[in-house]
């Protein structure tokens, strides 16, 4: 009995599995959270070579110690990401449009051969009836 109720069980989760797509959704979570850490880097490295340096020249310790420090922050902080993930995207478009092209050009035009071969048919059709 307790056989059943285990093959049950595992049937149940294994329907589980394959029917929302958990395996789609778990792959996009740890490529996510992969590509966070590539955005942090990318602040981070902004943030310091760029940021910094500005504040020095103004003389300006930290921003976070200001009354809205922590706002700003976090304002330049989503600027910062929100440009750093527009590049990524943008730079991914611009690859897919060139393999886009490349598959384009690289065969003939399928509607081109569809009307040739028609043409043919026709040719051929009219042949016969004579």
């Amino acid at each position: 009995m307790a056989r059943r109720g285990t093959a049950s069980f595992l049937s149940d989760f294994k329907d589980f599995i394959n029917k929302g797509n958990v395996v789609d959704l778990a792959v996009a979570v740890v490529i996510g959270s992969a590509f966070a850490k590539v955005v942090d880097a990318i602040v981070s490295l902004v943030m310091t070579n760029a940021l910094e340096p500005a504040l020095k020249a103004a003389r300006v310790d930290s921003i976070s110690a200001w009354p809205a420090g922590t706002v700003i922050v976090a304002l330049i902080n989503f600027l910062v990401i929100a440009f750093v993930v527009f590049l990524i995207v943008r730079a991914i478009e611009g690859m897919r449009r060139q393999e886009e092209a490349k598959t384009i050009d690289a065969g003939p035009d399928p509607q081109a051969e569809l009307a040739a071969a028609a043409n043919r048919l026709a040719e051929a059709l009219d042949r016969r009836a004579l």
